[in-house]
């Protein structure tokens, strides 16, 4: 399993993120002091394009991660990512809104999902009022571990 981890990092030259995934802050930026929460190296080691309502000059930080703030949409967002990513992968890391919104609009290729046996308690539903085989989706694979069932997930062409 730790396959699937690995392969979800190969081969990614941009992320997208919605503004939650950055950090806890609400509304208009009341200064630049965020700066995330993973310190001055965060994980991610390529641009990063944070969804937004709230304009913020790009934050350069170690390791080759840039977060860049897009106000415009999520296809805007898309259409950055992809250029900075330069042919490789384009990774979605969420949160559950954002991946909703990509789903809706059909701009996502393949998504992997592990469904553990763990009680995290509330929480927004990944997949609610999404009708994925209506949508042009299909579960494409599987794998079972003892700590969680991995399943993904694929646009079909031509839908």
């Amino acid at each position: 399993m730790k396959d699937f981890a690995a392969r979800g990092f190969r081969n990614v030259g941009a992320w997208i993120l919605g503004r939650n995934m950055f950090g806890p802050i609400r509304g208009p930026w009341p200064d630049e002091s965020w700066r995330g929460w993973w310190g001055e190296n965060p994980v991610y080691h390529v641009p990063v394009f944070v969804l937004t309502n709230h304009a913020r000059p790009p934050l350069v930080m170690d390791g080759g991660t840039t977060f860049h703030f897009v106000t415009d949409g999520i296809v805007a967002a898309l259409a950055r990512a992809r250029e900075a990513a330069g042919g490789k992968d384009v990774r979605l890391g969420g949160g559950v809104n954002v991946i909703q919104q990509y789903l809706r609009r059909r701009l996502i290729d393949e998504m992997h999902l592990a469904i553990s046996p763990v009680l995290l308690g509330s929480g927004e539903r990944l997949l609610e009022g999404i009708d994925l085989p209506a949508l042009g989706y299909a579960c494409t694979g599987h794998v079972a571990s003892p700590l969680a069932t991995h399943v993904v997930i694929t646009r079909l062409q031509d839908q």
